[in-house]
This record gives structure tokens, C-alpha cells and sequence, in this order.
């Protein structure tokens, strides 16, 4: 790890794994700690993670100002990254609420982006946030599961907005409930800043018209993965928000929901390693 300092004089923290060419990991969330992704299902034996704790997660510190975790103004922090590696441009691998920060530096700095990976990511940057109805019917998807009706009961609360809703509706977010995925499930509180996360969407975060405008300046080649179980966003979602990227391209995993790296790491591996190997 090594830390370095935002224009604002914020001191953030970087994790490196791996060895390789480097990427740029970008989380989500909102504003969960870096430590989530792990290694990226074994992405680490072809690239360098190069893994940013936002502000306010991980090991990052706390900025003197809170509004500073809207997404809109943490885009600098990115930069300050890229000036920090030395890189003219980078490669960039942002997953779920991140993708709306890669988003907006890559519409505010498109010539700093050599290729962007977008991982189950719906970009209310863009305008393109998930309804509760795309969400369901991604749910009813797995309704031969053993823990469909106790955890869909828990959903629909969560998506009424109720915050009695239990965490039995995780099972959704990962293609196979087992251990592993129950395991990562149980540490996303801690690992999240929950005031900092009411802040990265709010008032003024987003412009969507003036984004999808300055993506149209993107000239660099941009992978949208989407999880054929996921629901926020679903395929389709995942497709019409590709349209915004000059040079996009979706593939859907199969069987994989939110975090497809962990639903089937060689699948993953192999769909992400092979785009950023290959040659413009």
C-alpha cells in the first residue's frame, strides 16, 4: 500500500497486487473500502491492482469536508492517482457505484484513459439507474432456490425503502449463496461508510446530459460486463448504457449476478484480461 494526497490535502490509500501491466480499481458500493474486491478473481497473475480506497473508506482518511464524497467531486482523486503513477494513460476497472466515478473522469479527462472495464455497473451518472421492477424480475429469476421466498420477502422491503429489512435479500446480489459469498456479504457495514455513502448520489452529484455529451469525446475502448442474474443493473440496462460509449461493448456472464468475479473467477478473468490484452 501507499498513500498520497488529494488537491484538498486528503491523504488516500492505494493497494497493490499483483504483478503486470497496471489498473486502475475504482469501488463501489457506494463508498466501501477497496478490500471488497480482493484480487478480482485471480486477475492479480495478469495485472498490477492498483486499488483505491475512496476517501472516507479503508485506509483512506477522512476529508475535513464531508460534501467532498459527492462522486462528482472525488473525480480529482482519481487524477491525483494517475499523476502519482506516473502514467500518461491508464486503464481503468470500476465495479457497481464506481462505474458512475470512472464515468465522470473519463467524460472530464478522456484523453487519461487508455481502456475502461465497467463491472455490473448502473450509471445514474448517465442516467442510467435500475428500477424496482428490472430488479424484481432479475429476482424472480432465482425463484427455484432454496432461499427464494425468505430472502425475496426481505427484498421487497428493502425496495419499498423500509429499513426493517433484514440481510437475507444478499442472496440475490451472488450468482451461487454459498459460504464464500455469504462470507463476503457479512462484511460490507463494516466495510462501508455509511455517511459518506448518503453523500457520493446526492444534490448536484450528476448531470447525465452533460456526461453522455463528453463521452461522445471517448476515444478509448470501453468493456461493459453485466451479470446475466444481476438486477442493478440487468443486461438490458447494461446495453442501452453502452450506447453512451463510443467504442462499448457488452458481454454478459453467464450464471454470475453483482459480483461476477466470485460467481465464476475464470469466466471473469478470461472475458477482462482478454479486452485489456487486446490490441486497439
Amino acid at each position: 500500500m501507499f498513500t498520497f494526497t488529494a488537491p484538498d490535502g486528503t491523504a488516500l490509500a492505494c493497494h497493490v497486487r499483483g504483478s503486470g501491466p497496471p489498473l486502475v480499481c475504482l469501488p463501489g458500493g457506494p463508498m466501501r473500502a477497496s478490500e471488497y474486491l480482493g484480487d478480482l478473481g485471480g486477475l492479480t497473475a495478469h495485472r498490477t491492482l492498483h486499488l483505491l480506497d475512496l476517501r472516507g473508506t479503508g485506509e483512506s482518511a477522512v476529508p475535513a469536508d464531508e460534501a467532498t464524497y459527492r462522486c462528482d467531486r472525488q473525480v480529482e482523486d482519481v487524477e491525483a492517482l494517475r499523476v502519482r503513477l506516473g502514467l500518461e494513460r491508464m486503464d481503468v476497472l470500476a465495479h457497481s457505484a464506481g462505474g458512475n466515478l470512472a464515468a465522470q473522469y473519463a467524460a472530464r479527462r478522456p484523453e487519461r484513459i487508455g481502456r475502461l472495464v465497467l463491472v455490473t455497473s448502473a450509471q445514474r451518472a448517465l442516467g442510467c439507474a435500475a428500477s424496482a421492477q428490472e430488479r424484481r424480475d432479475a429476482a424472480a429469476l432465482r425463484s427455484h432456490e432454496p432461499w427464494f421466498a425468505a430472502a425475496y420477502a426481505e427484498y421487497e422491503k428493502l425496495l419499498a425503502g423500509r429499513d426493517d429489512a433484514t440481510y437475507l435479500y444478499d442472496a440475490f446480489f451472488y450468482g451461487r449463496w454459498d459460504e464464500r459469498a455469504q462470507a463476503h456479504a457479512a462484511r460490507t457495514d463494516a466495510q462501508t461508510n455509511e455517511g459518506a455513502e448518503a453523500v457520493f448520489a446526492s444534490e448536484g452529484a450528476f448531470d447525465p446530459p452533460a456526461t453522455r455529451a463528453a463521452l461522445a469525446r471517448l476515444d478509448a475502448p470501453a468493456l461493459l460486463l453485466a451479470g446475466e442474474l444481476d438486477g442493478g443493473p440487468n443486461p438490458e440496462l447494461v446495453r442501452r448504457t453502452a450506447e453512451f460509449y463510443p467504442r462499448g461493448q457488452v458481454v454478459v456472464q453467464p450464471g454470475a449476478a453483482h459480483y461476477p468475479w466470485l460467481d465464476d473467477p475464470e469466466s471473469f478473468v478470461g472475458v477482462v484480461e482478454g479486452f485489456l490484452a487486446a490490441e486497439s
